[in-house]
């Protein structure tokens, strides 16, 4: 999955799509206040090409109907804490886990979720299951949510940050890290949260397609703060717990708790398995099965480290 959006361009981590105002534009790319990698323009060409390529290797393939005893999931094989090729993400163990309770193995079609990956997998039939994607999410139809979790500020520990807003004034004088989906308008709510209070000039955005040679491109967000190159960084808590967990730089992790207060960017979302619309029965047989293993599934989370909130309760801080 990749972030969750107030209106998603593409399954997984949330952003906010629209028009933006000049503000916005900066912290996207566009303006002075955006530090782009220099070599950023060379690889998103030679990703282009590589994209293109696969698109085209897809497209000559024809679609294999499924067998009745496999459930058939698209993932992205390079995008961890949620997915990778060697079924290591937990959206991997999710589907296993699935899977198991309904009988049937798992078989998967990997596939960069960029732009057009539901196209050309769920859409082109090659696979029938997205293990993650926000409730409600338009392309699909969406099973009940499975967790809900919200996006966090990370932070080395030996900074001693205590901020949980992104009205914190504090936020103008400290090096702010935040994803960013592309130069079309689309941004993670973060991003478009402090573009709205005027704080551009010392934010750095982090491509969350990134390059792809490298492994999860998401995590450099996280990165940057382990190595000190900025002093927090405003991600996906899933992203952020998985970091955590792992990091050789003790973090911290804070709930941004501004749901509300910038409407209307939301901050907290249900993530769903999706279904090609009008496949209700495989999204019963899925909603049954998540309902018999949620509590299998909430520990499953809890050992990635994925930051879980109930509808009025706030998220806990590591």
């Amino acid at each position: 999955m990749p972030l969750p959006f107030s209106a998603p361009p593409s399954p997984g981590v949330p952003a906010k799509a629209g028009t933006h105002s000049s503000d916005a534009r900066r912290v996207a790319g566009v303006g002075p206040g955006f530090r782009r990698d220099p070599g950023e323009i060379n690889r998103r060409f030679r990703f282009a090409w590589w994209a293109w390529s696969a698109s085209l290797a897809l497209a000559v393939t024809a679609a294999q109907p499924g067998r009745a005893d496999e459930l058939r999931v698209c993932a992205d094989p390079n995008n961890l804490p949620f997915s990778n090729a060697g079924r290591q993400g937990f959206e991997n163990k999710l589907a296993e886990l699935i899977a198991g309770e309904l009988g049937k193995t798992v078989a998967y079609t990997w596939w960069a979720q960029r732009r057009g990956f539901i196209r050309n997998t769920l859409k082109a039939q090659q696979c029938d299951v997205i293990v993650g994607v926000p409730v409600g999410y338009d392309p699909v139809e969406t099973t009940r949510p499975y967790y809900r979790s919200t996006y966090v500020f990370v932070s080395r520990r030996d900074r001693d940050l205590d901020i949980s807003s992104l009205a914190d004034e504090r936020l103008r004088q400290l090096a702010v890290g935040v994803h960013l989906i592309g130069d079309d308008g689309s941004n993670t709510p973060p991003a478009d949260a402090l573009a709205q209070r005027g704080i551009t000039g010392n934010v750095k955005g982090y491509m969350v397609y990134g390059d792809y040679r490298q492994s999860s491109p998401p995590s450099r967000l996280i990165e940057a703060v382990e190595n000190g190159e900025i002093d927090l960084a405003a991600a996906w808590g899933p992203l952020g717990g998985y970091a955590a967990r792992s990091s050789p730089v003790p973090l911290r992790l804070t709930a941004i708790e501004d749901d509300g207060q910038f409407a209307p960017l939301k901050f907290r979302f249900g993530l769903a398995m999706g279904v090609r619309k009008g496949d209700h029965a495989l999204r019963e047989q899925l909603d049954q099965a998540i309902a018999r293993k949620r509590s299998e599934i909430r520990e499953l989370l809890g050992s990635y480290g994925v930051p879980l909130v109930d509808e009025d309760q706030p998220a806990a801080a590591e």
